[in-house]
């Protein structure tokens, strides 16, 4: 099956040199998301090492030199909690292509901020240099516009001629949007370009937000509060304590809340009991949380945000835990969240989720039934289907599949076992894989365990980036 409402290119000898959509820059009808319209950082070009111009593609690729896979870790994820450079190695060490060993890149960003910041947090750990949140979003989130000076990056020759590939865990993969999104605007520069993301593999990313979140905590009426008495109210505090004791803290539990000034350096004993009573920066917009709520998913595509471009290729992996059965959901290694998801009352949210409308039925329902069938979850019974309630712990299905609906991007979806070793290679298309038995945290490396879905994972993945650098080169 192929859903392909929107025209895309046909890749051939070149690639274009321009993204196949312009993100709109109206401002949301919310009022408390600002698009960026202009550049608002200026940055000069980094130096770039001799290499081989391909004829092909106009890349500038070292031969024998795969290109390197940066890794961006999910909520609460920091590295040196778990090595996951090492972790892909040991399932798939060398690129088929090159024989040589494919660098893994794993940069510190915030674990829980928001979308915008961790964008910029993991454009200067790439590039270098004092990590520019932008004037515009520092007074409108009332924090310092610099955060740290990231004095050595960790890809200073990353450029249009010189892109890599993006691995995406969780909100690791709507990270990467944002961070397209931001290259498409400008904000870092004129000289950035959203081609700069050769191509993005999300898992179990929550591109259009998660129920969780509010079950955790955020207010169904009125987010960004958080209920007082609620684990994300519990987080809050812990975070609040890491940041405060952020100058002794080793690497691992680094919060990333230098702009904030939440420190034992700025501020005393008395203003971090304040925040234990409500804090200003996880009952805020700019913040995780909020992030992934529907409200905010629906701002961020109101201005644009992940639209495909024509010269980067995308993949979801999909995962499921739940999975229907003679019309009813059965429960696959399903745990407290996994029910609340799949029971959540959608009707309880204000202002109503933009799938929820009244005149989304007729524009979704003919295209999905084909999604669902090719997707193995089976027909609808109901308006909104299983794949808002099918989740994998976390995330619900249709969250997992890509930003926008279907009618609104291009996608081909794919179900277990259809697509193994078998890369459907199209640039400014997702890719999407529907996993059922794996969970959240499936991909995690421990030294305890290494699941079935990690050994099948990672060497199909490299496999697909094997075979995108084979057609560029």
């Amino acid at each position: 099956m192929s859903w392909l409402p929107r025209s895309y290119l046909q890749f051939g000898d070149t690639l274009q040199s321009e993204s196949s959509q312009s993100p709109p820059t109206s401002n949301s009808s919310t009022g408390h998301l600002s698009c960026p319209q202009t550049s608002e950082n200026t940055l000069s070009s980094p130096p770039r090492p001799s290499a081989g111009l391909c004829p092909q593609s106009g890349l500038e690729l070292v031969e024998d030199e795969p290109i390197p896979i940066v890794l961006v870790q999910g909520f609460l994820g920091t590295p040196g909690v778990f090595s996951w450079d090492n972790h892909v190695y040991k399932h798939h060490s060398t690129s088929e292509n090159s024989g040589s060993r494919r660098q893994v890149i794993v940069p510190s960003v915030g674990p829980v901020s928001s979308l915008h910041d961790r964008a910029c947090e993991l454009f200067y750990a790439l590039v270098g240099g004092i990590v520019d949140y932008g004037i515009k979003h520092s007074i409108l989130h009332k924090h310092d516009r610099y955060g740290r000076h990231v004095s050595d990056g960790l890809y200073p020759r990353w450029s249009k001629l010189r892109p890599l590939h993006f691995v995406g865990h969780s909100i690791g993969g709507p990270t990467i949007i944002k961070l397209q999104y931001l290259l498409a605007q400008g904000f870092f520069g004129e000289e950035y370009h959203p081609d700069m993301i050769l191509s993005l593999s999300a898992v179990c990313a929550p591109f259009r937000g998660t129920q969780l979140v509010y079950t955790l905590g955020e207010s169904t009426t009125s987010a960004p509060a958080v209920r007082f008495i609620s684990v994300g109210n519990f987080l809050a505090k812990v975070v609040h304590v890491l940041a405060y004791l952020s100058p002794i803290l080793p690497a691992a539990l680094d919060v990333h809340a230098d702009a904030r000034r939440l420190s034992y350096h700025d501020i005393g004993l008395r203003e971090l009991l304040k925040h234990f009573w409500r804090s200003d920066w996880a009952e805020s917009h700019d913040a995780a949380p909020f992030d992934m709520t529907f409200e905010a998913s629906d701002d961020r595509e109101a201005c644009g945000e992940g639209v495909v471009y024509s010269n980067t290729f995308y993949r979801s992996y999909v995962s499921i835990t739940v999975f229907p059965r003679f019309s009813h959901l059965i429960p696959f290694e399903a745990g407290p969240s996994t029910s609340a998801i799949r029971d959540f009352d959608f009707d309880a949210l204000v202002p109503k989720p933009s799938f929820c409308a009244s005149d989304a039925k007729a524009s979704n329902t003919a295209p999905l039934e084909e999604v669902r069938l090719e997707a193995g979850l089976g027909p609808s019974s109901n308006f909104l289907g299983d794949e808002y309630r099918l989740n994998d712990g976390v995330v619900p299905v249709f969250s997992q599949w890509h930003p926008l609906q279907c009618s609104a991007t291009s996608c081909q979806h794919y179900s277990d076992g259809h697509y193994q070793y078998k890369p459907f290679v199209q640039p400014g298309v997702w890719a999407v894989t529907t996993t059922h038995g794996s969970n959240h945290l499936s991909l995690i490396p421990s030294p305890i365990w290494g699941s079935s879905f990690q050994k099948s994972f990672w060497p199909e993945l490299l496999c697909w980036l094997d075979e995108i650098e084979k057609r560029l080169r």
